[in-house]
């Protein structure tokens, strides 16, 4: 699972809150492995399942960056974003020779030339029936199924890069999900529903 921290447009204290709040989350879960750690976000994978804690994160306290601000409450986003599909890299294809038509008399007629090639685990197809050799046919579908997967790994990188900025800037204020107070960060209350969520792996749901 892919999460993001984000303050939004929210001032330097909203941004120290997503720190705060990610160093909170490591020593609850230990498993988070950062992917991005910008000054306004941070974007990381968990094998838990976080999706209870989609929504706004609340931070109750006095700025600690400018004592006379009045401002107490600070809030923060927690957004799931997109995971790529992992396309394996291994050879995983299903290779088929099919008899190619057109010009070249007998010997294309009867000959399996013509070569494509399936990815089993993305179901991508390619084909070659240019060259007059099986062999040269199967090199030319396996490069353009080089190609079309890693057009296919760009769009699901820019996907998820775009759910993330989009994310970005979205922090609805009111009914926070969790509530932190103090410089401390300590935890002050917790969706119910999030918490029954949240202590169980993904992997081990059914």
């Amino acid at each position: 699972m892919i999460v993001q921290i984000s303050a939004g447009q929210g001032p330097a204290e909203c941004r120290l809150a997503v720190a705060k709040l990610f160093e909170s989350l490591a020593k609850e879960y230990g498993d988070l492995t950062i992917l991005s750690d910008t000054k306004d976000s941070i974007r990381f994978r968990t094998e838990h399942d976080l999706s209870g804690l989609e929504g706004t994160v609340l931070w109750i306290c006095k700025s600690p960056l400018r004592k006379n601000h009045k401002r107490k409450n600070w809030f923060v986003d927690v957004s799931i974003l997109p995971d790529k599909t992992e396309i394996a890299s291994d050879p995983q294809y299903r290779i088929e020779r099919f008899h190619c038509g057109g010009k070249g008399g007998q010997h294309v007629n009867k000959a399996e030339t013509g070569v494509r090639v399936i990815h089993i685990p993305t179901g991508l197809v390619t084909q070659s029936t240019e060259e007059r050799s099986q062999f040269q046919n199967k090199q030319k579908a396996m490069e353009r199924m080089r190609e079309k997967i890693s057009g296919l790994r760009q769009e699901q990188e820019e996907r998820q890069i775009n759910a993330a900025w989009a994310e970005h800037y979205r922090i609805v204020r009111g009914n926070p999900v969790r509530v932190y107070e103090g410089e401390d960060f300590v935890l002050k209350s917790i969706n119910k529903l999030a918490s029954f969520r949240n202590c169980v792996p993904v992997k081990n749901r059914l």
